[in-house]
């Protein structure tokens, strides 16, 4: 999709569908003001006999108003006017993208941005109305190419706003990208998506920028560095795991990196340890982590940012051969420290240990895993946040306010002390679950064994990554949170 400004007033400009909002409790104002006008009070009438609807996220499409040159204009409810906070003006935009995603239009002219929403900048109403009609407006073609009848996409997209905010709109492109790029990554089988998979689409990134750099790591580097727990999650498979590293700099080789790592689980049965059957193709969805950490990274080098990233993927594939690792075995891991392999579903926070590990070489500003990790996260919050732990109240509050910025909001959860003992065990220095109570806690407390003398987040976005059961896949989720991270390091 492509982006451009255009200020142009709505009553006159060309364009296939002109998007405009309305409140259900103020008088009309910015571009839905001139259209009434241009009009002769035409909007202002069909809203009084109830042919608009003006409750929030509603949408009615009208045809050929006289006075004004557009084909269409699409009305967008935004319900009161007092109520329109950030998050539901994004929800409002994303409604847009939705409807004109279906629709036959291949183009439109957006002018949400004038409304103005609980005293966001300009800056902000443009940019993500930018980067949520451009989310709203994927499609996964993949393996299911589209049919002739089928809505086309849209192509292009104008916002109403001067040239001075055109970095505002580069901004969103590169959300964009990075977004689109976590969903089809996400989205994609796991007979495809495999690790080695994933290690040609970091060439392909590192490929594109000059100022990024790439290497992967296979089973005999892994080997020599000590990765037996990472290596061990991997070992029933035919599709052998990597480490894939990418590097992006955007600032002198003194200035420390930001460092994201994803788990990037590809498909995960469960190992010995099998989950049950239904639902279980979902399990595809268990790189999220991954993706959304190549997908953040992608954004950062497509806006050059002034910042240096690691984005780091212990990518493998889970599954039960005869070779596959068994509860019971006790696995070393890079740091020396010993694991007892209760459940060999609990394996992200294994390829995360050496990958954690691993990372440290980078001498972090900040380190942060990005994980599909439990099940547990989604009984907690569900799908609306990620969770977020951290022992650095600052680093968590950083990536709060992000995610609040971005609308791709995140919740605290306590990673005490208190927990640590339930991963004690009588063969090794730590067991790798601790039981059912608070499962999200104690897999961020193993983690937090492998991230000593770091300032470490986690993130489990087993929740908000994609939808249990749902039918629209990944969502790409938390890009927008950690570019925004990386947007504010910057």
């Amino acid at each position: 999709m492509k982006f451009a400004i255009d200020n142009t007033p709505a009553d006159k400009i060309d364009t296939a569908c002109l998007v405009i909002g309305i409140h259900s409790d103020a008088a009309l104002q910015g571009s839905a003001e001139l259209v009434d006008k241009a009009s002769n009070g035409a909007l202002q009438k069909l809203i009084a006999s109830g042919d608009i609807d003006s409750n929030w996220k509603s949408a009615t499409l009208l045809h050929g108003l006289d006075g004004v040159v557009s084909q269409r204009i699409l009305v967008m409810g935004c319900g009161e006017a007092g109520k329109l906070d950030g998050v539901r003006y994004d929800a409002v935009c994303k409604s847009a993208g939705k409807f004109l995603r279906n629709h036959t239009v291949t183009s439109a002219h957006v002018c949400l941005n004038d409304l103005g929403a609980d005293g966001q900048s300009a800056h902000w109403l443009l940019r993500q109305a930018a980067t949520t009609i451009a989310w709203s407006n994927y499609r996964y073609t993949a393996t299911k190419a589209p049919k002739d009848d089928d809505s086309k996409p849209l192509e292009s997209v104008s916002f109403h706003a001067g040239a001075d905010m055109q970095a505002s709109l580069d901004e969103a492109s590169g959300m964009a990208k990075g977004f689109h790029r976590s969903r089809d990554l996400g989205d994609l089988p796991p007979n495809i998506c495999t690790p080695a998979y994933l290690a040609e689409q970091a060439r392909e990134i590192a490929g594109s920028y000059e100022n990024v750099s790439v290497e992967i790591l296979g089973k005999d580097e892994m080997a020599e560095l000590k990765m037996f727990a990472l290596l061990a999650v991997g070992q029933g498979s035919v599709n052998g795991p990597r480490l894939i590293v990418l590097k992006y700099e955007g600032k002198d080789d003194s200035s420390q990196p930001v460092v994201l790592v994803g788990k990037g689980i590809t498909f995960d049965t469960g190992g010995i340890s099998l989950k049950p059957g239904p639902n279980m193709e979902q399990m595809k969805f268990d790189m999220g982590g991954a993706a959304s950490v190549i997908g953040a990274f992608e954004a950062c080098a497509d806006m050059q940012l002034p910042i240096n990233v690691v984005c780091v993927v212990a990518a493998a594939e889970n599954m039960p051969d005869g070779n596959a690792y068994r509860p019971g075995d006790v696995l070393t891991s890079m740091s020396g420290k010993t694991i007892e392999v209760l459940n060999t579903d609990a394996e992200g926070r294994l390829v995360l240990c050496d990958a954690l590990t691993y990372s440290q070489r980078f001498n972090p500003l900040a380190l942060i895993d990005v994980a599909t990790l439990t099940g547990a996260c989604v009984i907690a919050l569900g799908h609306h946040a990620s969770a977020i732990m951290s022992k650095h109240d600052d680093l968590a509050e950083e990536l709060l306010a992000a995610g609040q910025t971005a609308v791709d909001r995140g919740w605290r959860l306590p990673l005490w002390d208190d927990y640590q003992p339930q991963l004690k065990s009588n063969f090794a220095d730590m067991k790798n679950v601790g039981g059912m109570p608070a499962g999200s806690i104690t897999a961020g407390c193993f983690l937090s064994r492998f991230t000593e003398g770091q300032r470490w987040a986690h993130i489990d976005c087993a929740g908000s990554t994609w939808k249990w059961g749902g039918d629209e896949g990944s969502s790409g989720r938390p890009v927008g949170m950690l570019t925004q991270f990386l947007i504010d390091q910057a």
